[in-house]
């Protein structure tokens, strides 16, 4: 089979997530061991035990769904032919380390940073994010336009047709939401997120964040990785540090991203994580291959049953 693999986000944390396949799989329970000795504090017991509201904290809950993504991915092992790979904004770190263009040290050093470089931005600025439901791109930046009266806002995560994300000032995205309103949106959504993700807040934190990327060692993927801020796969390192690094304020392009990937000839996507949260997406895409979530042991079990048959019949 030709598969594709995706990884989460941040906002794909739960308290629990990782903590049954670190005791099953002696795998797993290695990549607990090493991420305790890169971050300094026991990575499993937060997994595990919470609580919610530190797991949330965006300078543990990245390390934190790098680590159990990762760590599902690693369970599976080489067992199935994966051609094809994205990560939903800092997700693709996971998709560099799985094709060898990061060790898995190196990765999660550099998460680490990035997570304390946007937890200080939001600390700083005290923005939000919105999800804005069954309005077309330009009548919602159009809104959005209009908005900036309030102070900074802008499109963030364009996720699906008809779900796009907002980010910013809190004035400005929740003005940007009533204009949206007008403007023949079904539904606005505000989200429970602790900074304005993708949106020129996070500037001070991508200024502090370059210098890790551009000191890191960086190898070309072993297979395609396809980029969420430009929606290509990646065909150069120098493309690699630089997309990292702008991650961090721009617009992260997913449904884009997804039908790249799906343009790759899949037969099955595969998405690991504490909570499904892009398998369901690919439903949306014509011509997109099955889609399965594998958070859990029972998610293990089927995708290594589906591996052994051969087929996602």
């Amino acid at each position: 089979m030709r598969v594709g693999v995706v990884f989460p986000g941040q906002g794909s944390q739960v308290v629990g997530m990782g903590g049954a396949i670190a005791e099953r799989y002696p795998v797993a329970a290695d990549l607990f061991a090493r991420a305790r000795a890169v971050l300094g504090y026991d990575l499993i017991d937060l997994v595990r035990n919470g609580p919610e509201e530190k797991l949330r904290e965006t300078q543990f809950s990245q390390p934190a769904i790098y680590v159990v993504n990762y760590a599902l991915a690693c369970v599976i092992g080489d067992a199935f032919g994966v051609v094809a790979s994205a990560g939903h904004s800092f997700g693709e770190f996971c998709s560099l380390t799985l094709a060898h263009a990061l060790t898995f040290e190196d990765a999660l050093a550099l998460v680490r940073e990035r997570g304390l470089a946007m937890q200080d931005a939001a600390d700083r600025a005290h923005g939000t994010m919105s999800a804005v439901l069954g309005l077309e791109p330009d009548k919602l930046r159009d809104a959005v336009a209009r908005a900036r009266s309030a102070g900074r806002v802008a499109l963030a995560n364009f996720n699906a047709p008809g779900q796009i994300v907002i980010s910013g000032d809190r004035d400005a995205v929740g003005l940007a939401g009533e204009f949206a309103l007008e403007l023949g949106a079904k539904r606005v959504v505000p989200l429970n997120v602790s900074g304005a993700w993708h949106s020129e807040l996070m500037a001070p934190a991508r200024e502090r964040f370059a210098p890790f990327i551009a000191a890191a060692t960086i190898a070309m993927p072993t297979f395609v990785v396809v980029s969420n801020v430009d929606a290509r796969p990646y065909t150069d390192v120098a493309t690699i540090r630089t997309n990292l690094v702008h991650s961090i304020t721009d617009e992260v392009l997913w449904h884009a991203t997804a039908q790249c990937l799906v343009a790759q000839g899949l037969d099955l996507v595969v998405e690991f994580g504490g909570s499904a949260v892009l398998a369901p997406l690919f439903k949306r895409l014509d011509g997109a291959p099955k889609a399965i979530h594998v958070g859990d042991e029972r998610g293990v079990e089927k995708l290594q049953a589906l591996v052994t048959a051969g087929s996602v019949a």
